[in-house]
């Protein structure tokens, strides 16, 4: 019980009706049932979103919440257990990917309007109390200019929003060219939110216990992807044939699919013009997919290295099992120069890793 009166002393009132939160008891016993010892950065974070809650359930104004911090620290397990253990059921959970890109949708169909972002948000939101956002992050200045806006409204329509992210704020879209012109969201983040960085010595999906939470970590990464690997692992051929596939209102190159599983290459999803949300509506359809032909990601342009990165995210947040097939160890291909790669890594690091024994071919 240690990480929960340290909760009570972060909140500093002794009269603060701590247990009318569930939120320090639930995480109590999920870190309990899991194996885990909170750090001290996460114990604050439970502190806060315990605080937050208080104040939602009693009708007070809520503040919202920054958490930052290094891949694996377990922000993203703060934010689902959060939104778990919410006692209401006007919120919403969604991937910044995700919400990002039907915004964009909700604003084309609405462009006509005098206010297309509100009415935009008055659909995907409704009546929302609480908004979780996972993996928030920002790369072009055109979503900076976008995302101003969004939270501005937002905090005018009283929505306590929670932020995960991996970096802080004043670390969003460091390229010297935008980043003073994101200085205002920079700026409103600090105004409107509590900045917690969540911090630890370990890398949380390291751990064995990790690996058995999800669908994702069961899938695997395969290399040099040889033709006894393929048979003996039931993948596809390296040579199959393109096939066209229709993915909403654009037709897209796949090389199979049947049932709920997919394979593509690496060039058919991020050599091409591809965006985040063909992703999402793929993963609506399928649940099991291989992505053969992994390069060097060095030596790949970064906007291809930001596909990979964002296909990556959507098929971690929604839990899709992954074969990934390389030319080179994992280590080797991840290096690159997209800002985002120690995510992607992180999250590649808990595929199983097929024997690279199997890698030769047999000698006829």
């Amino acid at each position: 019980m240690a990480a929960r009166s340290l909760i009570r002393r972060l909140l500093g009132k002794k009269t603060d009706p701590l247990d009318a939160s569930p939120i320090p008891a639930f995480f109590q016993q999920k870190a309990e049932q899991q194996g885990y010892t909170l750090s001290t950065g996460q114990t604050r974070a439970i502190a806060a979103l315990a605080r937050e809650t208080q104040h939602l359930l009693a009708g007070q104004p809520t503040r919202s919440l920054y958490l930052h911090g290094p891949v694996g620290r377990g922000k993203s397990w703060l934010l689902d257990g959060f939104f778990q253990a919410l006692p209401i059921a006007r919120k919403q959970r969604v991937h910044f990917h995700d919400f990002f890109a039907r915004l964009h949708q909700g604003m084309f169909k609405h462009r006509e309007q005098d206010d297309a972002l509100a009415m935009t948000l008055d659909e995907l939101l409704k009546d929302c109390q609480v908004l979780c956002f996972d993996e928030f992050h920002v790369h072009d200045i055109g979503d900076a200019m976008l995302i101003t806006r969004l939270f501005k409204a937002l905090f005018q329509r009283g929505v306590l929003v929670l932020v995960t992210s991996n970096y802080a704020p004043e670390g969003l879209l460091p390229t010297p060219l935008y980043h003073e012109r994101f200085k205002p969201v920079i700026d409103l983040i600090a105004a409107r939110m509590d900045v917690l960085e969540v911090s630890s010595p370990e890398d949380f999906r390291s751990l064995p216990q990790a690996r058995s939470a999800q669908r994702f970590t069961s899938g695997q990464y395969v290399w040099p992807g040889t033709a006894s690997q393929r048979a003996a692992l039931g993948l596809p051929a390296a040579d199959c044939p393109p096939q066209p596939l229709a993915v909403g209102n654009r037709t897209l190159t796949c090389r199979h699919h049947a049932g709920r599983s997919i394979a593509f290459t690496f060039n058919d999803l991020c050599e091409q013009l591809t965006a985040v949300m063909d992703y999402l509506l793929l993963c609506q359809d399928y649940d099991h997919w291989t992505l053969d032909g992994l390069p060097q990601l060095a030596e790949c342009p970064i906007a291809v290295q930001q596909r990979f990165i964002n296909l990556v995210d959507v098929l971690y947040d929604r839990d899709k099992h992954l074969v990934l097939i390389g030319e080179l160890p994992l280590a080797v291909a991840m290096g690159g120069q997209a800002i985002d790669l120690a995510r992607t890594a992180s999250r590649l690091g808990q595929l199983q890793q097929a024997d690279p024994q199997r890698a030769s071919d047999p000698v006829s």
